[in-house]
């Protein structure tokens, strides 16, 4: 069993190490470093979204089926949709139609 002095050194923090042994090797140039990421973006974001859990699970097992990945089949639909949806007709788009066609019917 240790004694109250053993158990009072073990929480100290640990010995210094000599400063020696912090002095960068001199292989080592940093002179041309940049900070930030590593790898340069692939076109894509990384994100935090909340879904519900039944959306999840529904694509998980999907994914596990079809053997892609569950969030690149949440992209892939994200994607079809964009592509299907229209986007809404402005004022000018509108009047513009509507000369046409009247222009048709004479």
């Amino acid at each position: 069993m240790p004694t109250g002095e053993q158990l009072f050194a073990s929480f100290l923090p640990a010995a210094r190490p000599n400063p020696k042994e912090l002095i960068m090797k001199k292989e080592c140039d940093f002179s041309k470093g940049k900070r930030g990421a590593i790898l340069k973006g692939s076109g894509k974001t990384r994100i935090t979204i909340y879904l519900d859990d039944e959306v999840i699970s529904s694509f998980r097992e999907i994914g596990d089926e079809s053997g892609k990945g569950y969030q690149t089949l949440i992209n892939e639909a994200l994607r079809e949709y964009l592509s299907k949806s229209e986007k809404p007709v402005d004022a000018s788009t509108l009047r513009r139609i509507l000369r046409e066609e009247l222009k048709k019917a004479g």
